[in-house]
């Protein structure tokens, strides 16, 4: 399989941080990408995903920017929205199994979605996440585990000059021989593309 041959979202995701500062997002696009996120599978329809949402100019937006680090925010303050994914670890059953990786899949649906409106979607670790439940009052069972900009693709030469090469940089991916076996461990499953 060649990579030209995946779905078009598939092959033109990818997590750019020059974002547009005059790109807008809708709230109406917004609730379209929660709500692909809405329907994405997960361990014994637990449902784990929950989001914060913050539109540019919102003061949810301004407090999720001031707890990414200090790298994410130099870019992702020209986002059209910043979100933070959380997992809800515990429901009326007690601990939700496998609950980060409902988290994953819900997200992945959610920059999906953000691909498939013209809108790009980069995800970060480097946020404050007891900062995050701090600052909006989360309960014991609910665990910030990425922040999300969605925005609008802008020019490289937003970013700073020592961003920019890593921007306009090729993908670079594992080959699928690493990753997929058959028969036994490292016999490697197809041929790369």
């Amino acid at each position: 399989m060649r990579f030209d041959e995946l779905h078009p979202l598939i092959r033109t995701r990818w997590s750019p941080r020059a974002l547009d500062p005059d790109g807008k997002v809708s709230e109406e696009a917004l609730h379209r990408l929660v709500e692909a996120a809405r329907w994405a599978p997960s361990y014994g329809n637990t449902q784990p995903a929950r989001f914060l949402v913050g539109p540019r100019g919102t003061d949810t937006f301004d407090r999720i920017l001031a707890l990414l680090v200090q790298g994410n925010q130099n870019w992702a303050r020209n986002a059209g929205a910043l979100l933070v994914a959380c997992a809800e670890t515990e429901n009326e059953k007690g601990e939700v199994p496998y609950a980060e990786y409902g988290v994953g899949l819900a997200a992945q649906n959610l920059v999906l979605q953000a691909v498939a409106e013209g809108l790009v979607a980069h995800q970060m670790a480097g946020f404050d996440g007891p900062g995050v439940a701090a600052e909006f009052g989360l309960p014991p069972s609910i665990r910030p585990l990425t922040a999300i900009a969605v925005g609008v693709l802008g020019s490289p030469e937003l970013l700073p000059e020592e961003k920019r090469a890593r921007e306009t940089a090729p993908r670079q991916r594992v080959p699928a021989s690493e990753i997929a076996f058959t028969g036994q461990w490292g016999e490697p499953f197809g041929v790369d593309g």
